[in-house]
């Protein structure tokens, strides 16, 4: 590759990254079906067109900015392998985190609610989120159990449901109440009650 292709590949790049910033913050604003490609190309200073020699269409860019959320977030929260009380502190670190990204947190809403309806283009990227998410918060409960460390009376499985419902009810509730809502506490209080050692 010579120079001119680098600096070409590299502008591209930024572009691709510019776009999917931007598009993120749109999908937070207005939801997916409210959001306007054309709005999207000209806040990045490009024509339509141009967006759409990087993402042929809507449903394409959406995909590309909720996978490319879940990439950063997922590097972040599995560094250095967490597991067990571990993980589940990097739970509620990520609450924290997010608690200073509101447009991630908007869109993450909207689009989730959104993502209810079968015919949604997200819809399957949403089920199979969760069903992730579930399945690997459930491995650290029962990780926390298998050192002794979660109360007996917690089932790995329902405890991995109700704290991804719960931080998923906080961000709404961090939303409506500007802010105010203590998301990383609640979940904190939620989890030391469910074991027998200081969280």
């Amino acid at each position: 590759m010579t120079g001119g292709e680098r600096r070409g590949y590299a502008k591209g790049r930024a572009k691709r990254e510019e776009i999917l910033d931007q598009a993120m913050a749109m999908f937070g604003e207005a939801g997916y079906r409210g959001a306007s490609l054309r709005v999207i190309a000209t806040r990045c200073g490009i024509s339509h067109p141009g967006l759409l020699h990087h993402f042929p269409t809507k449903e394409s860019l959406l995909l590309a900015v909720l996978e490319h959320r879940d990439a950063v977030d997922g590097q972040w929260l599995e560094a250095g392998r967490p597991t067990g009380v571990d993980r589940l502190r990097r739970l509620v670190a990520l609450a924290a985190l997010n608690a200073r990204r509101r447009g991630i947190v908007e869109l993450f809403c909207v689009l989730s609610a959104e993502a209810t309806s079968a015919d949604h283009p997200a819809h399957a990227y949403f089920v199979e989120r969760y069903r992730a998410s579930v399945l690997t918060t459930a491995v650290s409960y029962t990780e926390a159990r298998e050192k002794g460390v979660l109360r007996e009376d917690i089932d790995p499985g329902e405890a991995a449901q109700q704290l991804i419902a719960l931080m998923d009810g906080l961000q709404t509730q961090w939303l409506l109440s500007g802010g105010a809502t203590d998301m990383a506490g609640v979940l904190e209080a939620h989890v030391q009650a469910q074991l027998t050692v200081p969280f």
